[in-house]
């Protein structure tokens, strides 16, 4: 079922356990949003236009074709349950654009990639690649979203030309669509394993998922490596808190033949307490307090990855497409400055909030769960599509465990009772 349009601007709506990391508690980021859906819904649709997707068993998922057509938040038990998604109430409510980012939050949005390197689109040509000039290309940063699909459809297709340059002062016309689809418990095993949904279904947790499906289409002269391709990047950012995990599954196998398990350096090295590496899994810590961001590479990466949230029993998993073999396609590199290899980049990427620097405000205090597409030679009138699903699962943490066990491979007790609640080194 899908409701198609909450309100318009001004109206109100109507009526497992993972390894300690830290040492000590950790506040809670002063700016995150109220818990309850329906509040977050009502305060959404004081500043913009909201339509929403509707399950039978209390699914909702609010989507803003405003904000650049973003799922903003979604819920498993109707307008009483948790709201999943990171709001960012305080830069709503200020009503004013930044041209850096206007970070509105969104548990899904589209942005494209290279972010830095050659052919970066955050940074103008010539431009020392650092925060003061990063700049989100205008056209992912602003504007809305048509909303193309028919009102009988069960589900939102979003459309909208864009135009930006990159900093090889290559020129792009695109156009964009985005289909965003309610998923059901069978999505949920085909997309993590019939021992995943029996899990599900076993424990009687509930659950929420929807489905992004991103397409781009070339509208432009053919795009060619020498002058810089693009990637679709799908990201999404959540609550953080201090005892919320980013759990990233890896291919094993030697370093000498698949290179280093995560990429750990894109701000500047993690501190070891906030990331490490067990035989399963990479475990880094979404605290919003301390600003880093790992990677997945092509050669390591798995189609799947997730969080825990341990303080409110929330299992947030994604799944994301992707080539069978993606080391033999072309990756853009998100690295900010000299790149050797601007083709060979990650394909999954985790983001924690914190201050850039010093005395300096952080975003919002959140954390990313995002995927990327390979990139492609489009010629004119050709597209590229990348599709990246997300489930949150509500529970008791031994039922949480069960199901993150089968959908991730990763036995979060077992690591636990290894390291003894102290971080792994």
């Amino acid at each position: 079922m899908k409701l198609h349009t909450v309100a318009l601007r001004g109206l109100m709506a109507l009526c497992l356990t993972v390894a300690t990391l830290l040492v000590g508690p950790v506040a809670r980021s002063e700016a995150a949003e109220p818990n309850n859906y329906g509040a977050v819904r009502d305060f959404l649709v004081n500043h913009t236009n909201v339509v929403e997707l509707t399950g039978e068993q209390g699914e909702r998922v609010a989507i803003c074709p405003e904000y650049q057509g973003r799922v903003m938040t979604s819920t498993c038990n109707d307008l009483q349950g948790r709201s999943f998604g990171w709001v960012n109430k305080a830069f709503i409510e200020k009503g004013e654009k930044d041209p850096h980012f206007n970070n509105f939050g969104g548990e899904d949005r589209l942005w494209l990639g290279p972010e830095g390197g050659p052919n970066s689109l955050w940074f103008a040509p010539g431009a020392d690649q650092k925060l003061a000039a990063w700049i989100t290309p205008p056209a992912l940063n602003d504007g809305a979203f048509k909303i193309a699909s028919e009102k009988d459809e069960p589900y939102y297709r979003l459309t909208r030309q864009m135009q930006f340059q990159n900093a090889a002062k290559t020129r792009f016309n695109l156009e964009v669509a985005r289909e965003i689809h309610l998923q059901k418990i069978h999505h949920f095993g085909k997309l993590f394993g019939s021992e995943a949904q029996s899990a599900l279904e076993s424990s009687k947790l509930k659950i929420v998922g929807f489905q992004t499906i991103n397409t781009i289409t070339n509208r432009g002269p053919a795009m060619t490596r020498d002058k810089g391709l693009v990637s679709i990047w799908s990201l999404g950012q959540f609550p953080s808190g201090p005892r919320t995990y980013i759990v990233l599954p890896y291919k094993a196998g030697e370093e000498l033949d698949l290179g280093p398990i995560v990429k750990a350096d894109y701000f500047g090295r993690v501190p070891p307490e906030r990331v490490r590496i067990s035989s399963e899994a990479i475990f880094f810590l979404g605290d919003g307090k301390y600003r880093s961001k790992i990677g997945v590479s092509q050669s390591r990466v798995k189609p799947v990855a997730g969080s825990i949230d341990l303080e409110n029993g929330v299992l947030t998993l994604v799944h994301f497409t992707m080539p069978s073999d993606p080391a033999r396609y072309s990756y853009v590199n998100n690295l900010w400055g000299r790149q050797d290899e601007p083709f060979r980049g990650d394909v999954f990427n985790s983001y924690n909030d914190g201050p850039p620097e010093p005395g300096k405000p952080a975003l919002g205090g959140f954390y990313e769960l995002e995927s990327l597409s390979p990139a492609a030679e489009l010629p004119t009138g050709k597209s590229l599509k990348h599709t990246h699903t997300t489930f949150h699962v509500e529970g008791d943490p031994s039922s949480l465990a069960r199901v993150a066990k089968a959908a991730l491979g990763v036995d979060i007790r077992a690591e636990e009772t290894a390291s003894g609640g102290k971080p792994k080194r």
